[in-house]
């Protein structure tokens, strides 16, 4: 065999082997979109919650312009026996102060090489671990916390003896009418809402969101949270459900966050999430798919799957380059085996948005603003880019917004 013709087999097997991934992860997005339309039995309150002790962490790194507003909206919610207690990690603005002025019991840790929520967390784990709480439940500094959504975390942890997390929806500003804003929104009701809801259907694990969470004290403390890593949720999610305590979704309990007015910010945010992601993509489903075979657990295969969906302007990306490639080789070999495998996968995706959107997204997001998702696209180019060049390794705060 001459070296063109062993290029060109070598060509085609991995076109082939990437069409058919793609086409798998595609085939299991579309399962988990659809999942979410199956009924499912109501969570039912059994008020156990009011006789437990809950501990609330909440994070927060110069969070002076929100934390008010935050603490002011978690504080009634919380009872007598409860605690708050605000981690101000490398503050340098008035984050302590204000908590302290509501109430709140504030520590102050001061790290100049520990830098990351992953560690403040442990800073808070081990300063209430001589008096562990039932419950923990992690909020983030700029959230906002619905009512009910703390005794609702706190029941089901209890009752499940396993970790949950809250449907946490990032908003736009009342006053933003972007279409980027929009398309985030929606692509943030996607993976925060659509595919956990339709996970937890199908009897599957959930991941971790970073605020929203609630953790029996014996399962927070089975893992070590003192890491820097710039997605410390997901793995925190990943961490549990390999060893055994799979995360629960719950949809009743609601925290939302707003999206980054400034532009800045916003590719900030948008670069510590997806570098985090596909850092993790790299690391766990090599784990997760080992931990299958050696734990016998489908459960940790359907997590694998999950990691391997990609945020949906990459996989949109994804798509339409092998689509060219395909489109050539079918061309130059007659070959269309490709060709068709990645069509059935832009399919997939279609039908996936149309579910999610149609049932999640039809009066935040017009119909028409779905066209606008190409320019959506292409303003994350560069993220993806970056990520090949200088991928981000170092946590990196998002600068905030005042909401009014």
């Amino acid at each position: 065999m001459s070296i063109s013709q062993l290029l060109a087999v070598s060509s085609s097997v991995v076109l082939l082997i990437s069409t058919l991934v793609l086409l798998i992860i595609c085939l299991f997005f579309l399962v988990e979109c659809t999942a979410a339309l199956l009924p499912i039995a109501s969570w039912h309150r059994t008020h156990q919650w009011q006789d437990t002790q809950v501990t609330v962490l909440v994070p927060a790194h110069n969070e002076e312009v929100v934390i008010r507003s935050t603490l002011e909206k978690l504080m009634p919610a919380l009872k007598a026996q409860d605690r708050l207690i605000v981690i101000a990690d490398n503050c340098s603005d008035a984050t302590a102060e204000i908590a302290r002025s509501l109430g709140a019991t504030v520590i102050e840790r001061h790290d100049s090489i520990c830098k990351g929520k992953g560690y403040a967390l442990d800073y808070g784990l081990r300063f209430i671990e001589f008096e562990p709480p039932d419950v923990v439940v992690i909020i983030d500094a700029d959230c906002t916390v619905y009512p009910g959504a703390i005794a609702q975390l706190s029941e089901c942890a209890i009752a499940t003896n396993r970790p949950v997390q809250a449907t946490y929806l990032m908003l736009r500003q009342k006053n933003s009418q972007s279409s980027k804003d929009l398309v985030s929104q929606f692509s943030i009701i996607i993976k925060n809402l659509v595919r956990p809801l339709g996970s937890t259907r199908l009897g599957m694990p959930c991941l971790l969101y970073g605020t929203g969470m609630a953790f029996p004290w014996s399962v927070i403390r089975s893992v070590n949270l003192a890491s820097g890593h710039i997605v410390e949720d997901l793995k925190l999610g990943l961490d549990l459900t390999i060893a055994g305590h799979k995360p629960l979704f719950c949809l009743e309990a609601k925290v939302t966050g707003y999206l980054p007015q400034q532009l800045q910010a916003a590719k900030t945010q948008r670069t510590r999430w997806e570098h985090g992601h596909l850092q993790i993509m790299q690391t766990y489903v090599p784990l997760l798919l080992q931990e299958a075979v050696n734990q016998k657990r489908l459960d940790l295969l359907a997590s694998a799957l999950d990691l391997c969906v990609p945020p949906l302007s990459l996989l949109v990306m994804i798509w339409s380059v092998l689509m060219t490639c395909s489109l050539l080789f079918g061309v130059l070999t007659g070959v269309w085996i490709p060709v068709i495998m990645v069509i059935c996968s832009g399919l997939c995706v279609l039908m996936s948005i149309f579910i999610a959107w149609s049932k999640f997204a039809y009066q935040d997001l017009p119909l028409h603003e779905l066209l606008t998702i190409p320019f959506y696209i292409f303003w994350k180019i560069p993220v993806y880019f970056n990520f090949l060049v200088q991928p981000q390794s170092l946590w990196i705060r998002t600068e905030r917004d005042k909401v009014s």
